[in-house]
């Protein structure tokens, strides 16, 4: 039986609520993550199928939940599995977390916005129409907006779940490569900005930029030959 929006509602309520009350964000840190390394370890080699599962559930529901979190649990999986596991684990935890709290903003709240913005929505999505993908993907590399924010708000558009699950997938890889490769050497962390340089970022924004890019210069080309050969 489907849920209707005030039971969902009332459903991630209780979950937010849960995760604050018993302050679980604690657990969600660089140092109580680096000070449980050997216990996690420990459980893991006596459970590797069961770890699995654990933590895939958690990051799902943290990202589903636009909870925070999801950069130590990502430095956890490479802790946990390595660096080829897991990059394979959190890129579908992560994927699949992000695409179910899009699929949430759009049961919620989309038809509401549709109609207060009506109009100003229609332009968004024609945009989205054409080149959503490409904006998504260039998000996804840009470090600009936090992943919540890009999940949410595009729940609100017309982009196909698919799209958005396949592009968040493919855009979110390189970031998460950064961290799992980081947390496959998490003691010698000392805090998430040693992860990243300006250098990395810069590149994460020229490789975001440059599908964007492509497709407005072949436009434009395309444009310019139909102009001269009427």
């Amino acid at each position: 039986m489907k849920p209707s929006k005030t039971q969902l509602i009332a459903i991630i309520a209780v979950l937010v609520v849960i995760f604050f009350y018993f302050d679980l964000q604690d657990y969600l840190t660089l140092a109580k993550l680096q000070s449980q390394q050997e216990a996690i370890l420990s459980y893991r080699a006596a459970h590797p199928f069961m770890t699995v599962v654990a933590y895939g559930f958690i990051y799902i529901a943290v990202t589903g939940l636009s909870l925070p979190g999801a950069a130590i649990l990502t430095l956890a999986g490479g802790a946990l599995f390595g660096l080829l596991w897991g990059t394979v684990i959190v890129s579908f935890a992560s994927s699949i977390g992000a695409t179910l709290a899009f699929l949430a903003a759009r049961f919620l709240f989309r038809d509401s916005v549709e109609r207060q913005f009506a109009d100003r929505l229609k332009t968004v999505n024609d945009g989205i129409a054409k080149d959503g993908g490409y904006y998504l993907f260039t998000l996804r590399l840009v470090p600009l907006f936090p992943f919540f924010i890009i999940n949410l708000v595009m729940g609100l558009t017309t982009m196909k779940t698919a799209t958005f699950y396949w592009i968040s997938q493919i855009g979110m890889l390189a970031g998460t490569l950064v961290y799992v490769n980081a947390g496959t050497q998490l003691a010698s962390i000392k805090s998430l900005s040693d992860i990243t340089s300006p250098l990395l970022i810069g590149s994460f924004v020229l490789l975001g930029i440059f599908p964007l890019i492509a497709k407005k210069y072949v436009e434009h080309r395309a444009h310019d030959k139909n102009q001269h050969n009427p």
